[in-house]
């Protein structure tokens, strides 16, 4: 089954499988199943297409999903560095931007970059 341009799977609950689409969360999930008026604990091989049809239209109608959201946060990140803000300035060069510390703990935004001085040095032969 496919709602937002992403594949469900059929094999999972109807609350778990929705997270699948970029943008919903556990509790998204709820709220639209709930406003669609299918139970949480249903498969989605299980639907019927009215049900589907039902929870296309309140995803559609409250939440931004998948491509819209993904182009709104690069548009907001364009933003921040176009009029050159402290956030804009983190992401340009690719460090942290929520005020982690960066001596340390900053290996997931900075990769694995050892500024030490003999983390990356060759090992020499033995005569």
């Amino acid at each position: 089954m496919r709602i937002a341009g992403t594949n469900i799977p059929d094999q999972k609950r109807l609350e778990i499988a929705l997270t699948y689409i970029y943008g919903i969360g556990r509790w998204a999930a709820l709220d639209i199943l709930s406003r669609a008026q299918v139970p949480p604990s249903k498969l989605p091989k299980e639907l019927k297409s009215e049900e589907i049809g039902r929870i296309r239209e309140e995803l559609e109608k409250k939440y931004k999903v998948e491509g819209e959201l993904r182009r709104e946060t690069l548009f907001n990140i364009k933003r921040l560095k176009d009029i050159g803000s402290y956030r804009g300035t983190r992401h340009l060069r690719g460090l942290p931007v929520r005020g982690q510390r960066t001596k340390t703990n900053s290996r997931t935004r900075r990769g694995n970059v050892r500024k030490t001085m003999g983390s990356g040095k060759r090992k020499l032969e033995k005569k």
